[in-house]
């Protein structure tokens, strides 16, 4: 099935986790091509420091802020949107965090990261769909990792947060297609944001968010289903996890070792 690629002509743009990394490079750079794109995260304050960074663009950005563990804020973020700015036609679901876990399973820092990088992502995924059907028409896509991919040595939580979103969006996209809605995901490698600031793990190939912003985007307007990259880690890691469990265990653990690796 052929589904269209939205245009700025045809809505806004949405962008949640949008107060700084990926989702605030992302909303600039769609806002050079010429979108309005309304930004939400919880901070207010920090939405309208990135939409002042929009003043003299061809679109522009303004603050929608809200909290993806809300299922009623989103709801009242998705409609205050399309009330005040219009319809949307695009969403890039972004909400994430990879707080530093203690011990073997970190049950607090577990439930943190599944309640946003998942339900969260699920209930932003929920909002915006609903009026997107409707229309029969719109353009989503959902940020999940390569970590996702198979475990790796530290996290347990975050991976398996991105592992499900995956899971997620390879799932809805049968019903999405059926309502004209085009659905892709995202899985970028390591990208040096405020999340990333804190973590002491080598992180090979790493990127800037506005190199990772110019790759979503583009794929935004020309990929298939999956946006990843880089493409020597991205496909590295979907190799690694085609191998026999001995094997990739093996190699896992040594790249781990060899890495001085702790934590993702």
């Amino acid at each position: 099935m052929s589904l269209p690629r939205m245009q700025p002509s045809d809505g806004v743009a949405w962008i949640t986790g949008a107060s700084s990394g990926i989702g605030e490079a992302v909303a600039l750079e769609l806002a050079r091509r010429g979108w309005t794109v309304a930004i939400t995260a919880r901070r207010l304050d920090l939405l309208e420091n990135v939409a002042r960074r929009a003043e003299g663009l061809p679109g522009r950005i303004v603050a929608h802020a809200g909290d993806v563990t809300d299922s009623a804020a989103m709801k009242e973020v998705v409609d205050g949107i399309e009330s005040v700015q219009g319809p949307i036609a695009l969403a890039f679901l972004n909400a994430g965090i990879a707080p530093a876990s203690r011990g073997l399973l970190d049950m607090e820092a577990f439930e943190r990261i599944i309640a946003v990088n998942l339900v969260g992502a699920a209930r932003a995924l929920s909002a915006v769909m609903d009026p997107m059907a409707l229309r029969g028409r719109g353009q989503i896509a959902l940020n999940a990792s390569v970590a996702g991919y198979g475990g790796l040595p530290g996290a347990s939580a975050y991976g398996v947060s991105k592992a499900a979103a995956i899971h997620l969006c390879e799932s809805l996209k049968f019903t999405a297609d059926q309502r004209g809605i085009r659905l892709q995901l995202v899985n970028p490698g390591w990208v040096t944001t405020p999340l990333t600031d804190a973590k002491d793990v080598p992180m090979p190939f790493a990127i800037t968010p506005e190199q990772a912003a110019l790759r979503i985007v583009d794929g935004l307007e020309k990929s298939g289903f999956e946006i990843s990259f880089p493409r020597r880690l991205s496909w590295a890691m979907k190799a690694l996890n085609l191998l026999p469990y001995p094997v990739y265990f093996w190699l896992v653990s040594r790249g781990a070792r060899w890495s001085g690796a702790r934590s993702l």
